[in-house]
């Protein structure tokens, strides 16, 4: 028996070293037969290692005086350098060594994937630290031909000894847990990367039980085992450390250079053809459109959202220009058109963020509308003047969600209970400007109350009251693009229609008070139908009351052809001017309701890119039967990003 014998592992990496370990030669003095456990170990503490990465030098480690056995002659001997045999005149003794290297230690101590494709899972079961615990794979032989030196393996297989020799050591010390569903893999041939690995998981685990000596023996069978592997695999040991942290060094790069942990990029980029025919629209000439949106979403806690959006474009609109009879109309005007010259601009700047689990609150720095926060109604149709839905601005959703200039504000959605939901908001766009009548409440603003029921079927009830004194010669109220010059109560509209002349009313200022009915219906998961009916009493102040209509109603067809792809119609009568009291003078205009049609389809050409080819027509152009009909036809790529 070896009494006194003193084994020291270092808990740093085994580092490729260029002096190769000693075989071993083991002589007897005596006809005792050695055994191969140690019954007492006398150990010195080692230096404790506590980061992946953490190296421990040669220094640091003790070096350990021999032990032997009178009796038997033998000496195991592991200390912090490479010992070549020594002879003596009565015995040669066979010095075990491991060498102190550079084996990192892990966080963990057990090694949780062995296949090249799979994943570590959470454990849920419990690790697994023996073996014969392990369960559903079996180790085969696999009736290979001896290899004597296993750097020469590309992998390392069940059959090989390195492999059986790691195996023991797992089985014996519990190195290495198993997966979660407690199997084992072990008929699968290992990476010399991943056999690495596993081999220096239990020389973690070996050397703790050397340094904390509670009943725990290590046989000598297993200690020369350790010896063979750690100097055919001392390469792969010495990479496993370089290559952990060369990882760590990328990804503290990445933390550093990354634009923003927080912040996600989406764009959208529109090119688009179109022309219009009929009346004086054949003056128009075939144009080419595009406009870029460049969404920057940040989130601080994960539950909130700033949107900051960048906007450019060069897509005029196509009829509004045209001139005769449909000088001034906002007919039939797309759902991206407006920009022109590819000027950038920051076109949405807004705050969301969560007030408890049924309210959701939102803070609007520019250019805000109630359809950027509200529920319009009209699924599928509706597309935040995006490129992936109507083609027109009037199918998209009821007009008069758009009326007031583009402003600042603030809202708030309420969702009291399932399918209910409540939308307040206030917009202003002179809230920045301290003149006197101007301001946040002062000066022009749009106030929104709307109340929605329902999920399949839905219904909104929506009203708006607005006030708006717009510059001089502008629409006195603005309907977003939306119905005809009267509508918007063009001053020269006005004053052609009537006998008071333009004059009168270029500065007039105006409160409005509007309500509207939305509906949706969802017949089938590829049969969705929408309406709406939207009413508004404007007062000219100092001059008199007019009242502007418009309904619609449209189906969508959801994935058809293939998932992704969209298909609709829509129809109903633009705004339109039904009646104009005036308090002096008198009026005579054509009040016939503006009808306009339009259908599209949307082809998913991937994820990323849709072309969409739409027509619209517009009967009674600018409110009159008089006026011929027109026809505008547009084909519309997307690219979203």
């Amino acid at each position: 028996m070896f009494v006194g014998a003193t084994l020291l592992i270092s808990s740093s990496a085994v580092a490729a070293t260029e002096e190769a370990l000693p075989e071993e030669t083991i002589s007897q003095e005596s006809a005792v037969k050695p055994t191969t456990t140690v019954e007492t170990l006398t150990l010195q503490a080692l230096p404790e290692v506590t980061s992946l990465t953490q190296s421990v030098l040669a220094s640091d480690l003790p070096l350990v005086a021999d032990a032997s056995d009178a009796s038997t002659g033998y000496t195991v001997k592991l200390s912090n350098s490479t010992t070549s045999n020594s002879t003596t005149s009565n015995s040669t003794t066979s010095n075990s060594t491991i060498s102190n290297s550079t084996i990192s230690n892990s966080a963990s101590d057990s090694v949780t994937s062995y296949g090249d494709e799979e994943t570590a899972e959470d454990d849920l079961m419990g690790p697994v630290t023996g073996v014969s615990q392990l369960s559903g794979q079996t180790v085969e032989d696999d009736s290979m031909e001896q290899v004597t030196n296993v750097s020469q393996l590309r992998d390392i297989s069940p059959g090989d000894w390195a492999y059986e020799a790691l195996r023991s050591l797992v089985e014996r010390y519990g190195c290495i847990a198993g997966y979660p569903n407690a199997t084992f893999r072990g008929n699968r041939a290992l990476t010399r990367y991943e056999f690495a690995a596993g081999l220096n998981s239990c020389l973690n685990q070996i050397e703790r039980l050397l340094g904390g000596v509670t009943g725990d023996f290590i046989t000598r069978e297993d200690l020369e085992s350790l010896q063979r592997l750690i100097q055919e695999f001392e390469t792969e040991l010495a990479t496993l450390g370089a290559r952990v942290d060369n990882l760590e060094g990328r990804v503290a790069f990445l933390e550093d250079h990354q634009f923003s942990t927080t912040t996600k990029l989406k764009g959208e980029v529109i090119f688009a053809l179109a022309d219009a025919f009929g009346g004086d629209a054949d003056d128009v000439q075939t144009v080419f459109h595009n406009r870029t949106r460049l969404n920057f979403l940040t989130s601080f806690t994960g539950k909130d959202m700033l949107q900051t959006r960048l906007q450019a474009g060069d897509a005029p609109t196509l009829i509004t220009g045209a001139g005769g009879e449909l000088a001034g109309t906002q007919e039939g005007r797309f759902t991206y058109d407006g920009p022109s010259g590819n000027d950038v601009i920051i076109d949405i700047l807004r705050y969301k963020f969560p007030l408890g689990d049924k309210v959701t609150v939102q803070l609007l720095a520019n250019r805000a509308l109630h359809h950027y926060y509200v529920d319009t109604v009209n699924p599928f149709f509706e597309g935040r003047a995006g490129g992936s839905n109507a083609i027109t601005r009037f199918a998209e959703r009821n007009p008069i969600y758009r009326i007031g200039p583009f402003g600042a504000g603030a809202a708030l959605a309420i969702k009291p209970i399932k399918d209910v939901r409540i939308d307040l908001g206030y917009i202003s766009n002179t809230a920045s400007n301290p003149q006197e009548g101007q301001g946040l409440f002062n000066g022009n603003f749009s106030a929104i109350a709307q109340l929605v029921y329902g999920s399949d079927f839905k219904v909104g009830f929506t009203y708006i009251r607005g006030y708006e004194n717009n510059g001089a010669g502008r629409p006195r109220l603005i309907l977003g693009g939306t119905g005809t010059a009267l509508a918007n109560l063009n001053p020269t509209a006005l004053g052609n229609a009537t006998s008071l002349g333009t004059v009168d009313f270029d500065t007039a200022r105006v409160e409005s008070n509007s309500f509207g009915v939305e509906t949706s219906l969802r017949l089938t998961p590829n049969i969705v139908l929408n309406g709406w009916a939207g009413y508004t009493d404007a007062e000219l102040i100092g001059l008199g009351d007019a009242e502007i209509w418009n309904f619609a109603a449209g189906i969508a067809f959801p994935d058809l052809g293939k998932k992704g792809n969209l298909a609709g119609i829509f129809g109903g009568a633009a705004p339109t001017l039904r009646g104009l009291d005036l308090d002096n003078g008198n009026s005579n205009f054509d009040n016939d309701f503006a009808y306009q049609v339009s259908a599209f389809y949307k082809y998913k050409v991937n994820n990323n890119i849709s072309v969409t080819p739409g027509v619209v027509w517009l009967l009674n152009p600018n409110q009159s039967s008089d006026n011929d009909d027109v026809v505008i036809g547009t084909l519309r790529t997307t690219f979203t990003f």
